[in-house]
């Protein structure tokens, strides 16, 4: 089941990119007990994430992107955030 904030970045990344592909995926159980482990169960995720808006944007531009659209959750509410995001192929 997800938690709160797994849930609200989902629906900020489907508000922001109506995405063709979305994993929001928590990774924090692997890193119990490491240095920014906030013992919440919600301190780091993989964002997997496809959509038409990436198109024509290098990876750092979709990085910020995403970024942009969780707002204070990357860096204050999460540890970590690895992103893959990628426009869809024709």
């Amino acid at each position: 089941m997800a938690g709160p904030v797994q849930q609200e970045m989902e629906r900020l990344l489907t508000d922001a990119f109506a995405p063709t592909r979305l994993e929001v995926i928590n990774d924090s159980a692997k890193h119990h007990g490491h240095t920014g482990d906030d013992g919440s169960g919600e301190s780091h995720f993989t964002v997997v994430i496809e959509a038409p808006a990436f198109s024509d944007k290098s990876r750092v531009e979709r990085q910020r992107m995403v970024n942009k659209a969780l707002g204070d959750i990357p860096g204050e509410r999460v540890h970590a955030l690895s992103i893959q995001a990628s426009a869809p192929t024709s």
